[in-house]
C-alpha cells in the first residue's frame, strides 16, 4: 500500500472504524494506521478483525466486537476508548444493503437498514461526545451512497437509509460545531466489496456492464474511497463540516 499522507498525519490519534472486518472499513483502518493513528477496528467477526489487525502498520491498535443492530453503540465506543484512548475520529463504515422491489418489501427491510445505517451512526456519536470518550477536537465521517442521491429501482429501503445519512450529517454538523466535533459524509459509487459483490452477482452480464459504463472512470476500488475518508480525518479538512463529498467515478456528473 502506498501511503497517501505523511506517517504523522494522524499521529497518536484514537480512531474508531466500524465495519472494519472487510471492504472500505478495513481499507480505512489500514490507511489510518499508516498515518500514525491508533485504530480501534469494529465488527461482529473476531477472526476476520484479527486478520485485519495483523496487517496494520504501527502499534497500539485494538479490536472491538459488537452488534450495532442490537443497540450496542455505547459499548462499542467504550471498548474503543479502552483499546486506543480518547477518540479523535469515528468512521461509520458498517452498513447493510437491501435490494428488493416495492412489491416484495416489508417494514422489516426498512427497519433493518435504518437501524444500522442511520440509527447506529447517531448513537455512536451520542456516546463519543461524552468528555471521557473524546479528544478536544473530533472528526466524524459517515458513509452514504449514490443510491441516496439518485433514483435507482429496487433499492428503496437502502436508498432511503443512505439519504438519511446525508441529512444526519448536516444536522449533527450544525449541532456539534460548538463542541469542536466536525461531521462530514462520503458518498461512494460502486466499488468491489463483499457487500457489493453480492449485489452484482444478482445482475445479468448486460446489467453489470451497464453499471460499469455509468461510472465514467470505471468502477473504483476501496482505496479510492478510503483516501477521501482519511483526508476528512486529518487537519487538512479542519475547516470542513457538514460537507457531502461525492466519490463516484463521475456517475452523478451525468
Amino acid at each position: 500500500m502506498t501511503p497517501l499522507f505523511a506517517s504523522t498525519a494522524l499521529d497518536g490519534r484514537g480512531i474508531l472504524i466500524t465495519g472494519a472486518s472487510s471492504g472500505i472499513g478495513a481499507e480505512v483502518a489500514r490507511f489510518a494506521a499508516a498515518s500514525g493513528a491508533r485504530v480501534a477496528i469494529h465488527g461482529r467477526d473476531r477472526p476476520r478483525l484479527e486478520q485485519v489487525l495483523a496487517g496494520l502498520a504501527g502499534s497500539g491498535h485494538g479490536v472491538v466486537v459488537g452488534d450495532l443492530v442490537e443497540g450496542e453503540a455505547a459499548e462499542v465506543v467504550k471498548g474503543a476508548v479502552a483499546a486506543v484512548g480518547p477518540l479523535a475520529g469515528l468512521v461509520h463504515a458498517a452498513g447493510v444493503h437491501s435490494a428488493k422491489p416495492l412489491r416484495a418489501i416489508r417494514a422489516s427491510d426498512f427497519d433493518a437498514t435504518t437501524r444500522l445505517n442511520v440509527t447506529a451512526g447517531a448513537l455512536l456519536v451520542k456516546s463519543l461526545r461524552m468528555p471521557a470518550h473524546r479528544s478536544a477536537e473530533v472528526s466524524i465521517v459517515y458513509l452514504s451512497s449514490v443510491a441516496g442521491t439518485t433514483g435507482q429501482p429496487g433499492v428503496s429501503a437502502y436508498a432511503a437509509s443512505k439519504g438519511a445519512v446525508i441529512a444526519l450529517t448536516r444536522s449533527l454538523a450544525v449541532e456539534l460545531a460548538p463542541e469542536r466535533i466536525r461531521v462530514n459524509c462520503v458518498v461512494p459509487g460502486m466499488v468491489p466489496t463483499p457487500m457489493s459483490d453480492g449485489l452484482l452477482a444478482k445482475l445479468s452480464e448486460t446489467q453489470r456492464k451497464d453499471v460499469e459504463r455509468q461510472h465514467l472512470l470505471g468502477l473504483g476500488s476501496v482505496a479510492d474511497v478510503a483516501g477521501p475518508v482519511l483526508f476528512l480525518l486529518t487537519d487538512g479538512a479542519r475547516w470542513m463540516t457538514g460537507s457531502v463529498l461525492t466519490v463516484d467515478g463521475g456517475l452523478t456528473a451525468q
